[in-house]
């Protein structure tokens, strides 16, 4: 500032010397000392105004510190509010309403309304350990949750249908104990094998990391040694999942170990050949079922099955489409022991205005695989069956759809009775969480 005022002086003085000319010595000395004082004056503000901003960034320091000091202070004393029991509770379930229309040859054709309801509650107790509880329309059916309309409006049956926990033990492995919903692998989501609707009773294991799965299973058909007819199978599952060429592949092999060769059916009437649901079964001495009134029936077989299955999951278009094989052979009996299903689904009906089709060929020998626990539907339910099953489903909207299952098959075709069977199910269902 003060260089600035001196240049103007002297610009002054060079531009207008003759004005100096007209000033006297004292009026010069006057001037000098203004000019002095206010070098002084612009000396001494700049000092202070220093001053006042080293003072500010104090005082801004000062706050920020102090703010920081509150606001750990609050978080020390202030414990975090928590968790409410509902945070840790989930709610699903499911409404469907079917009509059925079933023709097997020989016998009159057969309509039925049938409905199915389920609601499920979970609750999270720690970070790796949930327990789940399960009802279900339905009576005491392993494979079946179905509810038949009618009896003048009666009281329809509810039933328990899941009871379990599972434990997550490490990273990837799930410990499961109770009854709880099927861990093994079903490729395709058919029920070759496994009936939808079937929820074991036991131990299960199952292992996913990068790759490589398993899964293991121990179930009691039957637990208590004082029906004589308890039963503990299991088996397990290796297989290994990735992509190849932009198709997400899964393959795998599995050993189940059902030992029933010489007991009575564990659900049903032991006496009934129908309730060894396609098996060979026999009364004591290898006669006939039926020949001896009321003679008990066993199985003439365990239940030792090797299975191979493969699933190839890619888009066509813009359609999620599925191709899958499933075979399975029993190594007890010497014939009468193999089943395998084959088939494909293209789109998906989880949204408004989507479709969905599948389509399967399955043949089930009679002793390929444990009947009373495969497809319910297929064939009527049970093996010594085949034919083939076609599906169409559409999206409503996330939570609704409708849909139809035709079943072409033939039963009895080698116990010496093969006759067709034809059953169309027309489907709307709701789903909840």
């Amino acid at each position: 500032m003060k260089r600035i005022l001196f240049l103007m002086l002297a610009v002054n003085v060079a531009a207008l010397p003759t004005a100096f000319a007209a000033v006297s010595d004292a009026e010069i000395a006057q001037l000098r000392e203004q000019l002095v004082l206010v070098s002084q004056r612009l000396e001494q503000l700049a000092a202070e105004n220093a001053e006042l901003k080293r003072a500010q960034d104090q005082t801004a320091t000062a706050v920020a510190d102090v703010r920081t000091s509150v606001a750990e202070v609050k978080q020390a004393e202030v414990p975090a509010a928590k968790e409410a029991w509902s945070d840790r509770i989930r709610l699903d379930g499911d409404f469907r309403y079917r009509y059925e229309r079933i023709d097997p040859e020989g016998s009159s054709t057969r309509q039925r309304n049938r409905i199915r309801a389920r609601a499920n509650i979970k609750a999270d107790l720690a970070d790796d350990v949930e327990v789940g509880f399960g009802l279900a329309t339905g009576g005491d059916d392993p494979v079946s949750t179905n509810q038949t309309l009618g009896g003048g409006g009666s009281s329809k049956r509810v039933v328990l249908n899941l009871a379990y926990v599972d434990w997550q033990a490490a990273e990837g492995l799930h410990v499961l104990g109770g009854k709880f919903k099927n861990p093994l692998s079903r490729v395709g989501k058919q029920s070759l094998m496994w009936d939808g609707d079937w929820t074991p009773e036991g131990l299960a294991l199952s292992y996913k990391r990068d790759w490589f799965f398993a899964n293991a299973i121990g179930t009691y058909l039957e637990s208590d040694s004082n029906k004589g007819n308890d039963n503990f199978s299991w088996g397990a599952q290796f297989g290994a999942a990735g992509e190849i060429g932009g198709a997400k592949v899964k393959g795998g092999i599995g050993y189940f170990s059902i030992e029933t060769k010489g007991e009575s059916t564990t659900f049903g009437d032991s006496g009934d050949p129908g309730d060894y649901f396609g098996n060979t079964a026999a009364e004591a001495g290898g006669l006939p079922c039926g020949t001896t009134l009321d003679a008990d029936c066993v199985y003439l077989y365990d239940y030792l099955l090797t299975e191979i299955f493969a699933e190839a999951a890619f888009n066509v278009g813009n359609w999620p489409a599925v191709v899958f094989l499933d075979y399975v052979t029993n190594s007890d009996p010497s014939d009468e022991d193999t089943a395998w299903t084959a088939g494909a689904r293209i789109g998906q009906a989880k949204d408004q205005g989507q479709m969905q089709f599948s389509y399967l060929y399955a043949e089930k020998e009679a002793d390929s695989m444990i009947g009373l626990l495969t497809d319910s539907d297929f064939g009527g339910g049970g093996t010594d069956n085949k034919g083939h099953f076609l599906q169409l489903n559409f999206g409503v909207n996330k939570n609704w759809s409708i849909g139809a299952q035709y079943f072409i098959n033939e039963t009895g075709v080698s116990s010496g009775s093969k006759s067709d069977y034809d059953r169309i199910m027309i489907d709307t269902q709701w789903k909840w969480k």
